[in-house]
């Protein structure tokens, strides 16, 4: 009986002696800490001159600015299709609407509350107005619009671009413009 409580306790020596707290007590730098090991005594580093943090390269400059050498572009850095112009209605009803109203007419409910008046998205000096030009003004905001570049992505603001010239298109369209198979339906 002897002989098998000393085997026992034997076998848990091993055990207990791996019971150690260098896990706990970890030698580390806590962010913003002083430190004696860098020369400069601080203990987080600063950045390599260059770095760019992960997707934030930005590096297609019509994408992410709305221009080409410097002046506002008169074309979407990408496709315009069913999808995409989907997305831009949301994004502009969401964004868009409440100043500038569903139809781009500038009457949205905002303005019908006393808000100043934005200009109408289908006046002919926004109609002739580059595609660059909408991108630049959610990006950086004109006047009394703020920007919207923290609310609305990149992508997202080409989307209500692509929105708002299918407005322009639709409060200046005749007769015309619907496919003959399609007018039928209309009249």
């Amino acid at each position: 009986m002897a002989w098998r409580r000393l085997a026992l306790l034997l076998c848990l020596l091993p055990v207990s002696a791996a019971c150690r707290q260098d896990m706990h007590n970890q030698p580390k730098y806590i962010p913003l800490r002083e430190s004696g090991f860098f020369d400069d005594g601080r203990s987080a580093r600063p950045l390599v001159e260059g770095t760019v943090a992960r997707g934030q390269l930005r590096d297609d400059t019509l994408l992410y600015t709305g221009k080409i050498d410097g002046a506002d572009a008169g074309v979407l850095p990408f496709p315009v299709d069913a999808r995409l112009m989907a997305r831009g209605r949301e994004r502009f009803d969401i964004y868009c609407a409440p100043c500038h109203g569903r139809s781009g007419d500038g009457a949205g409910m905002v303005v019908q509350r006393g808000y100043r008046r934005p200009p109408a998205l289908t006046d002919e000096r926004l109609r002739t107005a580059p595609a660059g030009h909408f991108f630049d003004v959610m990006t950086n905001g004109f006047g009394a619009m703020p920007d919207y570049a923290a609310q609305v992505d990149a992508h997202d603001r080409w989307a209500i671009v692509a929105y708002i010239r299918a407005l322009q298109l639709a409060a200046h369209a005749t007769i015309d413009d619907v496919p003959a198979a399609e007018r039928g339906r209309l009249q």
